[in-house]
This record gives structure tokens, sequence and C-alpha cells, in this order.
């Protein structure tokens, strides 16, 4: 999400934001508020992707607790949980 997409969500959300770039910073509300809503909009997507991940990782218990292993279903289950929880490294 870049800075846009959270003040458009944002402002759908009821919130009353001014979107980038600023034309009348006077109509604006104060910058803090704009990067404290990005830091929150940052935690929540992170604890998002980490419980995406953690479907993906009960996937892998899961193949365990049965017994019979499917290696190539456990190793598309850990890459997928490897990949969501990598998508948090590149923002």
């Amino acid at each position: 999400m870049n800075g846009y997409e959270i003040f458009r969500m944002a402002s759908e959300a009821g919130f009353n934001l001014c979107y980038y770039p600023i034309k009348d910073p006077l109509s604006c509300e104060a910058l803090g508020d704009k990067i404290h809503l990005q830091r929150f909009a940052a935690l929540v997507a992170a604890a998002e992707r980490e419980a995406c991940a953690k479907v993906c990782d009960g996937k892998v218990d899961a193949e365990y607790a049965t017994g019979k292993v499917d290696h190539n279903e456990m190793s598309w289950s850990q890459a997928c949980a490897i990949a969501i929880r990598d998508r948090g490294q590149h923002v």
C-alpha cells in the first residue's frame, strides 16, 4: 500500500484526511496524524500477513499430525508462508 491508497481507504472509512500532494495545507489535518495513520496501516497489514502465514504453517503441522507426510504439500505450504512473510520486507 502506498500513501495515496492508505488515505483513500481512510477517507472511505470516514476519516477526514487530505490526499497527497497537499494543495492547501491549512485545510488538512496535521501531518503527524497522517504519519500515524500510515504506521497504523503498516501494523494492520503486518498482522494480516502473519495471520495468513500462520494458516500455511498450520497446513505443515497438520501434515505431521496425520503421520502421512506429503513432502510436496509441505514444501508448498512452507514456501507460501515464507512468501507471505517476505512481502513485509518489500514495503
